[in-house]
Formats: structure tokens, C-alpha cells, sequence
């Protein structure tokens, strides 16, 4: 892919092939030159494919936010893309709890927020309408969210993918992205190659989609991870969540609905709740876990969580054994947000023809699409 030409190779290379870099690259490919690029051997190994897989409905956060107002709109291109596109998807309606009555008015001021934020048809629902919904679930009170739901995260990535492809998006897997500085007419992409060869990409622009190592990839540009004069501050903070697996069949069929608990106050998480995968598994989780800096990214799960997964679990399976559970899935949120601070909205950052995309966490899953239309205005290209 080098070039020795002055004019760009590409109008856009595109860095990080998750679930948002491949809605970049297929919302993107109808309309100019794109290059995508990506340092594993595939799409979506990291954050994309190890979450739980709901399509969210902006209940959590201000609604002048990103975080909100991206995933209000991505929730209803999520579905429409779904649908277009044959991704198995179910609209299941979610469930938020007040476990007692003294979290009732969280609850109600969770609902107003949601509605505020244009979250549709949220109802409050008294504990026998409840009961109806769910006969075996016991709760002071809930909210019902029916635009929630789920999606197939692979399947979604494969044909996001799929349509960069046919739109004649250049992909590289196995290309790790080392290098990033100004040219004239944009930039040179350096990058290391499946053998280990080095060579370089002429681009106009660049979309920085790299997830948790996006922080890293600005820092090549000469940006400051954490601000400065040309930059806003964008390093990671990394936040683990685990996720364990119910595994007795009889009490995975119980709930039919995402059942979740009222957030976290510092919103570092949703709280451990109740998913449910296309194919009826049920996944308790995640937690939130900080880690310190430098810290490796271990996806395998060491069951040193199973205790604290069966007092969260027992909020919704109340006779749950520990030998109803098994180690499920572990995923990493990048924030931006310092332990022990306020939560931050994304970072979506545009500068002379670089796009920064920092802090994507949840809900970046059901906003991929409402990033991608938002990257493209920012460049131009919408």
C-alpha cells in the first residue's frame, strides 16, 4: 500500500476495525476512498464481541450528550439496519428494577431522564403489572423500555463489513497502524504488515476508530493523551467487566425480558443484570472493576468474581446455587472518566481532517451507526 505520490492513496483510511471503524468504513465507502485498517488477524476481537449485546435505548445520561443523543438515534438505525440487512436481532423490551422501596424514586427520576432523552414508550409499571410481564421476578417497582433489545454482534460487524467491501473499501487485517503524522494533502499512515514489512498510506483523513488503544494511536500524531493546547485530553482509564453464565437451564427460561437494577451513581456501569443472547443463554453482568495503569488486557475470566455474581444474581434468581454458575465473558471500558470522578461523555473530536473517537464504551455498540453518520458530516462526506 505505499505511495510514493504526493497526491492521497485513499481519501480516508480508517484505524480499528470494531464494530464502530467497520459502520465508519460502510457508511463512508459509498462516498469516497476508503482504507481500513486493522492490527488482528479479523474484526471485532476485542470490546465489539465481548459485550452483552444490547441494543440500548439512551436512558442513562444527559440528553445533550453524545453518549445519549447518538444512541437514541443509533437505536433506530440499529434495528433498521437489521432488518435491511438480515442481522438477527429481537426487540425483547428491558425491565428496570427498584429492588426496594426506598430506590423507587431513582427509578422514577431514571424514567423522566429517559423520556426527557427521547427514550420511546418508557412505562412505569407497579409490582403485580410487573409480575404479569415476569411471574417469577419480585421487585418494589419498574420501568419497561420497549425499544431495547438485542442484536447479534458478529453478525452486525460481518455485514457492516460486507458493505464497505462492496462499496470497494480497501481492508487490511494484520496491518498495525505505528506511525501517523501530516503531509502535504493529509497524511502518512505508517504501519507494520502481517510478516512484519513496513510501508506507508497516503490519506487525506483519518479516523482514529481504534477503541481501547485509540488513546495510543492519537499520541502518534503528536497529540497530548492528556490535553493541551491542540488537544482535548483523551487517555483511557481502563474498567473491566466480567460477566458470569447461568448455567441450569430451568432457571435461564424464568425471564423473558433484559432485567436490569438501577446504575451505578458514578454510572462507571448499568449494574449487574440480566442478559439474554439469541439464542436464550442468560449472562449475569458485567460488574466494574478499575485497573490500574499499564495494567494488561486479559479477556479470560478467573472465577475469583463467583461470590459477588451470586449475591448480584440472587436480586433475580433468589434460590441461585454457585454451581448454577460458570465464568463467562470479560470486556474492557476505555473511559475517559478518572476513578472516583464524574462520568464523561465520548470523544468525538475532529481536527483538520483527524477524527478522534475516545472513550466509545457503552453505549457504542447501539450508536455505531449514529458515529459513523456523525464522522462523515464532520468530514464532509454526509
Amino acid at each position: 500500500m505505499a505511495s510514493q505520490r504526493s497526491t492521497p492513496d485513499v481519501d480516508v483510511a480508517v484505524v480499528g476495525a470494531g464494530v464502530v471503524g467497520l459502520a465508519v468504513a460502510a457508511i463512508l465507502a459509498p462516498r469516497c476512498r476508503v482504507a481500513l485498517l486493522e492490527r488482528h488477524h479479523t474484526y471485532g476481537l476485542e470490546n465489539s464481541s465481548h459485550n452483552s449485546g444490547v441494543i440500548h435505548a439512551g436512558l442513562y445520561f444527559p440528553a445533550d450528550w453524545l453518549k445519549t443523543r447518538l444512541c437514541v438515534e443509533g437505536n433506530r438505525l440499529l434495528y433498521q439496519w437489521a432488518e435491511a440487512h438480515g442481522v438477527r436481532h429481537r426487540r425483547l423490551g428491558k425491565l428496570v428494577i427498584a429492588r426496594s422501596e426506598d430506590e423507587l424514586p431513582a427509578l422514577e427520576a431514571l424514567m423522566r431522564q429517559g423520556r426527557e432523552n427521547g427514550a420511546p414508550g418508557l412505562e412505569m409499571l407497579s409490582p403485580g403489572e410487573v409480575a404479569r410481564l415476569e411471574p417469577h421476578l419480585r421487585c418494589a417497582g419498574a420501568f419497561f423500555s420497549p425499544s431495547s433489545g438485542i442484536v447479534d454482534q458478529m453478525g452486525l460487524m460481518r455485514s457492516l463489513l460486507q458493505e464497505a467491501q462492496a462499496h470497494g473499501a480497501l481492508i487490511a487485517f494484520r496491518h498495525e497502524v505505528v506511525g501517523l503524522e501530516r503531509a502535504e494533502g493529509g497524511f502518512r499512515v505508517a504501519y507494520r504488515g502481517p510478516d512484519g514489512e513496513e510501508g506507508e498510506l497516503a490519506t487525506a483523513a483519518v479516523v482514529n476508530a481504534a477503541g481501547l488503544q485509540a488513546d495510543r494511536v492519537g499520541a502518534l500524531l503528536g497529540y497530548d493523551p492528556d490535553g493541551g493546547p491542540a488537544n482535548p485530553p483523551f487517555r483511557h482509564r481502563f474498567n473491566r467487566g466480567r460477566y458470569y453464565d447461568l448455567v441450569d437451564r430451568e432457571k435461564a427460561s424464568r425471564l423473558r425480558h433484559l432485567v436490569y437494577p438501577l446504575p451505578n451513581s458514578d454510572r462507571t456501569g448499568a449494574g449487574v443484570h440480566v442478559g439474554i443472547d439469541l439464542d436464550g443463554n442468560v449472562h449475569l453482568g458485567p460488574d466494574t472493576e478499575w485497573l490500574p495503569d499499564g495494567a494488561p488486557l486479559d479477556f479470560r475470566n478467573d472465577d475469583s468474581a463467583r461470590e459477588r455474581f451470586l449475591q448480584a444474581g440472587r436480586a433475580f434468581y433468589p434460590d441461585l446455587r454457585p454451581e448454577d454458575l460458570a465464568p463467562g465473558q470479560v470486556g474492557y471500558r476505555p473511559k475517559l472518566q478518572r476513578p472516583g470522578g464524574p462520568p464523561q461523555d465520548f470523544l468525538i473530536w475532529h481536527d483538520r481532517g483527524y477524527v478522534h473517537l475516545g472513550g466509545i464504551e457503552s453505549p457504542g455498540l447501539t450508536s455505531c451507526l449514529a458515529i459513523a453518520r456523525h464522522v462523515a458530516g464532520l468530514l464532509g462526506r454526509a
